[in-house]
């Protein structure tokens, strides 16, 4: 696909999906502590799931030196509910401690200096820039990313490095911290993983997997 086709698509996905007071995101977070604590808990686990466990959490843990005191094993009671709670109460504690050591208390605002958080990889440290400092380096690939980037013709690859690689490639910059909200949106209420609604698609028509799927007669 090229950059003209690609732009299309955004825009008529930000025509089906308004961002409305800049708000793209789906945790309930606040500040930058609570974006990248909310965002390692997300990992693998509804974010419903994560917005459930928020209030209690962060009435124990306020502040990162509070959470930076606790240990995991204190932590994971108020977590139980979400995937693999035990070795996410050892990262978000880890994370805390390291953001207190090593950064001051504040959450840091650079890709390098994120990546050596427990529990943060690119995907994690993409959203928490964006959402956090309104920095976009890249663009946060999920499974809803990956799904729709190979359906409509953004990537050939499933490997999210890859797949990331080629969506900064093929985006203007000043769009990038569009894209994983808008696909993650189409990706649930449209482009599923079983039986995607092909007749409610915006871009049906700019996409690869229902132009493969149209000329099979299927």
């Amino acid at each position: 696909m090229n950059r003209t086709t690609a732009c299309e698509v955004h825009r008529r996905l930000l025509e089906e999906y308004p961002i409305v007071d800049g708000q793209r995101h789906f945790l309930e977070f606040y500040n930058p502590y609570e974006t990248l604590i909310l965002t390692i808990l997300s990992a693998q686990t509804t974010d419903r799931a994560v917005n459930a466990v928020r209030d209690a959490l962060f009435a124990r843990y306020p502040t990162p030196e509070a959470l930076a005191r606790a240990e995991p094993e204190e932590v994971e009671p108020l977590i139980r509910t979400i995937g693999f709670h035990r070795t996410k109460a050892r990262h978000i504690v880890g994370a805390a401690r390291k953001v207190v050591d090593e950064f001051g208390g504040e959450v840091p605002r650079t890709m390098e200096e994120l990546l050596q958080l427990p529990g943060v990889g690119r995907k994690t440290a993409n959203i928490v820039l964006s959402q956090a400092f309104d920095i976009n380096v890249g663009i946060a690939v999920d499974t809803h990313v990956a799904r729709l980037s190979k359906r409509l013709g953004f990537t050939g690859s499933k490997n999210p490095d890859i797949i990331e690689r080629d969506l900064v490639a093929l985006f203007p910059e000043e769009v990038w911290g569009d894209i994983n909200y808008l696909l993650i949106r189409h990706g649930r209420a449209v482009c599923t993983a079983q039986n995607p609604k092909h007749d409610r698609c915006v871009v049906a028509d700019l996409c690869r997997y229902y132009r493969e799927l149209r000329d099979e007669g299927k």
